[in-house]
């Protein structure tokens, strides 16, 4: 780069961070007026920089920025690897798609096999189960911790069972002591789809590292964002080799983008039925996707990371904040609880409607919608319910009824960092005042 180059580009730097701050002010609050958005994107200055600074590059493709990111990544999880994907719903693609490579032998996973998960989760912790013909096999969650029903996972287990794979529901984690240890007893995988709960620790030790491979999403809803978003992390080599040739088309080849002949032997190779040296970059070793994303999300990801650990302080704070506001109200609400040696990294905070309530969930839904609180229902409820799953063949353990539970009753709030004291405590107040206009009704069922 010439020196008037950098010249020109520490002024558009420059210009960027006086645009951020003179564009995007804080706006004052109008309770009532203004809205409380259930999740969102916290951006600075220097957000709107690294991004500027990665288009300037007019490289666009993954880069130095993603590489950066992945190794701080990394460094934050205490794993070997991370790998940048284009959403967390494409990392758990990704990660389970990894495990039925033929590189891993006898313990690949093929149809038929059976996978644990949880019913009361989000779609796609299940559908690259159901995408790689495995089947899966749902246990309830129990309450008010909306986590993994451990004590069901010995009547889940069968002589096909051959993973598990459950979600941190809303940043809160599962009992990972006897989940990896059940996994380790049976020989099975352990995918954690951590994609609610970056920051999480269980028993001091952060969520995502106590299974063979995790998943993180980077949605603006998320903890950080990049716009769109995720990443695979894992301790192994040969996992994070594998998802990586899935992500990149299926290729043998691990050349990083615009890099040619990393093995040395780029025209010596001699891989399934292809004649002796055809080119390594074109030669396919799996069914493989491209699920890269650009230079330019991992910028902002890159500055997004600087900020976690605020990030997950005011999520843990503003968790509290509400958890006190709404305590008076117990008797009718159902408010959510840590799991035992936990330290959630608080993604939303879920709220059920006692079954004995003087009213019903979308009563109080409509409430707050209608003051411009926004709300959430706890993802796709009972996922054996939903449409999507009419056809699919699965097992379920038991009635799941606190999965129904969470169908009927539950939603959530949000608690994420741009949100404010005034904010709130005007939710708050606003389900303090409908339950008690609401104190007498008989519930609508």
């Amino acid at each position: 780069m010439s020196e008037r180059s950098r010249e020109l580009r520490d002024r558009i730097l420059h210009l960027a961070e006086q645009y951020f701050e003179e564009e995007f002010r804080a706006q004052p609050f109008f309770p009532g007026q203004s809205a409380v958005p259930v999740a969102g994107k916290v951006l600075d200055a220097a957000d709107l920089r690294n991004l500027i600074d990665a288009s300037l590059d007019c490289w666009l493709t993954t880069g130095r920025f993603a590489a950066q990111f992945e190794r701080q990544l990394a460094r934050f999880l205490d794993v070997r690897g991370a790998t940048l994907v284009n959403s967390g719903s494409s990392a758990n693609l990704l990660a389970f798609s990894a495990l039925t490579s033929p590189r891993l032998g006898d313990r690949a996973l093929r149809p038929g096999d059976e996978v644990i998960t949880v019913a009361a989760g989000f779609p796609t912790t299940v559908n690259p189960i159901v995408q790689n013909r495995c089947v899966p096999v749902f246990i309830d969650i129990t309450l008010p911790n909306y986590q993994a029903d451990v004590s069901q996972l010995d009547a889940a287990l069968s002589d096909r069972t051959r993973a598990i794979m459950i979600a941190h529901t809303l940043g809160n984690p599962y009992d990972l002591d006897r989940v990896a240890d059940f996994a380790k007893r049976h020989n099975l995988w352990l995918i954690e789809d951590s994609c609610d709960a970056l920051g999480a620790t269980f028993k001091g030790k952060k969520v995502g590292t106590f299974g063979d491979l995790a998943t993180i999403s980077f949605y603006p809803a998320h903890h950080i964002t990049m716009g769109e978003g995720g990443a695979v992390v894992t301790n192994s080599p040969l996992l994070k080799t594998l998802v990586e040739s899935f992500r990149d088309w299926g290729r043998d080849c691990w050349c990083e983008p615009g890099k040619d002949n990393t093995c040395g032997k780029r025209f010596d190779w001699q891989l399934g039925d292809l004649p002796c040296g055809y080119d390594h970059k074109y030669t396919y070793s799996h069914i493989g996707y491209n699920l890269k994303l650009t230079d330019m999300q991992a910028a902002i990801g890159l500055s997004q990371l600087e900020k976690l650990p605020g990030f997950i302080a005011a999520r843990r704070k503003n968790f509290q904040h509400l958890y006190d506001g709404l305590k008076p109200l117990e008797d009718r609400l159902l408010l959510p609880e840590s799991t035992p040696d936990a330290e959630p990294s608080w993604f939303g905070f879920p709220i059920g409607v006692r079954e004995d309530a003087p009213f019903d969930r979308n009563r109080l839904v409509r409430e707050l919608e209608s003051h411009k609180i926004a709300t959430r229902l706890l993802f796709g409820g009972n996922l054996t319910r939903q449409p999507a799953y009419k056809d699919v063949d699965f097992r379920a353990i038991g009635d799941l009824k606190n999965s129904d539970f969470v169908m009927r009753n539950v939603f959530w709030i949000g608690l994420y960092p741009g949100l404010t004291e005034a904010m709130l405590d005007y939710t708050v107040d606003t389900i303090r005042a409908f339950a008690q206009a609401n104190s007498s009704v008989q519930p609508a069922r």
